[in-house]
């Protein structure tokens, strides 16, 4: 039934381009013409099954047939490659699109590093790049011109050195933190959110967020980021699967008129931010940022305005949601095996910082412990479960004897990949030594989860140092323990056993949880107020309505 109506809408498709072109040369197309339609629909689909046919003693091994309706499809690509050979990589046929899962760093970094001229583009993504977003978010453009300046302008606004630079917004947000954990700390969420969405916002526009649930800019890229991740889970949408879906007309299809009214929503919110700027730059009261150096830099980087506002947007979209999500899972962790590491932690900040005054960046090489328990919450429990946007391989290839079609969806879930015991043996416990032993583990940072190749995180260097800093000052200030009901018994968290306690879509993090966030001692308080004072007098020059 199903292949019945793509059938017909494909053919329907066809008739209105043959009626088009009828009316436009007043009669009826001819035989080459008709032929020169129909042929980019059905070659490229009769090319890839005659070379599935040809080389299906040679696919990776995987599943006969595939789930649907999958809410957490990571756990269930985990359990393929548990069930499926040596789980490097799993084969599965998900509508007409050939699949391929990769479930260890060893194999994502072979392919998605090593052999990244063929397998840093994207699939096709209808819903969310085309539908939802005009094919203006370079995160999920494929290999093109397009993503070639987008690229260049992400990775030159924030190459390490030029993200050293909005370190000063980074340390200031976070003694405003601080202050905020003390002084109200069952909101830490609210708290967390206001920071990552604060530092995001004041790096990208020049203006800070002093509310998260208030802020216009902030509640409107939630409700384009909420709409983005739900439309990105694999295998959730039929258009996926029968791209003829996209041309059923709105009226006879919600879903798309849905995400075609939020798509001009985010055209408004991306374009206005800009045209703020740019109405300050002319007033002479803009301070620097990612947004006036992508107006200075227009011309250089070839991109118009529509693609500039999208590409400032970049950060905003997904620095928020994986800073915030990466520090709740930090006190998640704290609550459930704090007992283990924040003793050993304090006792280094003791010795390296002392009690007078916030760690600071530049302490941060003196800290191993600490930063191996950055590393490890960046391990635990990956916030970009998924392992980001999904690649797609332009050209046929052969790994371990296994052949990859052209044309493949290819995802390295980084929940199947930090939870690999082979790697990581006891995968559930948050165990910060293993950052510090000597492992075989491919790439710079013991870790994966800021991606590989040429389709690393453009956001690297100013995602890391962050939630590094808001880690060490945490620990640093405050014990943090399981919080208590009314009968003062402990409320625990098992999110051991209670995998699901953690949100759907693109992206996953921590569903809300209770914890005890309390003052190491006076002097600690007296440092956080003093700081928090001192931070307050150098963000008024952020404030979202100054004008001088």
């Amino acid at each position: 039934m199903v292949g019945t109506v793509i059938f017909g809408l494909v053919l329907a498709s066809s008739c209105h381009s043959l009626a088009s072109l009828s009316q436009r040369y007043g009669r009826p197309p001819t035989l080459d013409v008709v032929h020169s339609l129909l042929t980019p629909i059905w070659v490229p689909q009769l090319r890839q099954r005659w070379r599935f046919r040809a080389h299906r003693s040679q696919l990776p091994p995987g599943p006969k047939t595939i789930r649907t309706g999958v809410r957490k499809p990571w756990l269930w690509f985990q359990e393929l490659t548990k069930e499926y050979g040596d789980g490097d990589v799993v084969y599965i046929q998900m509508g007409p699109t050939p699949t391929i899962i990769l479930g260890s760093a060893q194999a994502a970094w072979d392919l998605l590093e090593k052999r990244g001229a063929i397998y840093s583009s994207r699939p096709r993504f209808i819903m969310g790049g085309e539908l939802l977003s005009g094919g203006m978010r370079g995160l999920m453009a494929p290999s093109s011109a397009f993503w070639r300046r987008w690229r260049k302008a992400l990775h030159n606004g924030f190459m390490q050195r030029q993200s050293e630079s909005y370190r000063p917004i980074q340390n200031l947000e976070s003694r405003v933190l601080m202050h905020d954990l003390l002084t109200n700390p069952k909101e830490f969420r609210t708290h967390l959110e206001r920071y990552a969405a604060s530092v995001i916002v004041t790096v990208t526009y020049g203006r800070r967020v002093e509310d998260a649930r208030t802020d216009a800019v902030v509640r409107a890229n939630a409700e384009s980021m909420s709409r983005l991740t739900s439309v990105n889970n694999p295998g959730k949408f039929a258009i996926e699967r029968y791209p003829a879906l996209k041309y059923v007309p709105s009226i006879f299809a919600p879903w798309k008129a849905e995400v075609l009214r939020q798509r001009q929503k985010d055209i408004n919110m991306y374009l206005g931010l800009v045209n703020e700027v740019k109405d300050k730059m002319k007033r002479e009261v803009a301070v620097d940022c990612f947004t006036t150096y992508l107006i200075d830099k227009q011309e250089n980087h070839g991109l118009d305005d529509l693609e500039l506002a999208y590409a400032a947007g970049s950060p905003f979209g997904a620095g928020v949601e994986t800073s915030a999500g990466s520090l709740a899972s930090f006190l998640l962790a704290c609550v459930k095996f704090g007992q283990g590491f924040i003793p050993k932690a304090q006792a280094e900040l003791d010795k390296v910082v002392g009690s007078d005054r916030l760690p600071t960046f530049e302490d941060m090489v003196s800290l191993p412990y600490v930063t191996a328990i950055v590393s490890e919450t960046l391990r635990w429990r990956p916030i970009t479960v998924l392992g980001g946007t999904p690649r797609a391989s332009i050209a046929d290839d052969t790994y371990r004897g296994m052949f990859i079609l052209k044309g493949s969806i290819v995802i390295a879930p980084l929940w199947s990949i930090h939870l690999n015991e082979n790697d990581f043996p006891d995968p559930h416990r948050l165990l910060p030594e293993c950052f510090l032993e000597e492992r075989q583990y491919p790439g710079l940072f013991g870790h994966s989860a800021f991606g590989w190749g040429r389709r690393v995180c453009p956001g690297l260097h100013l995602g890391h140092p962050s939630v590094t800093l808001n880690i060490a000052r945490i620990l640093w200030g405050f014990n943090v323990s399981l919080a208590k009901n009314e009968r003062g018994e402990n409320i625990e968290v098992d999110m051991l056993v209670n995998l699901f306690a953690f949100s759907d879509g693109f992206n996953s993090s921590p569903l809300p949880f209770e914890c005890l966030i309390t003052a190491r001692s006076s002097k600690h308080v007296q440092v956080i107020e003093q700081e928090f004072q001192d931070a307050l007098r150098h963000l008024k020059n952020y404030a979202a309505d100054s004008e001088d």
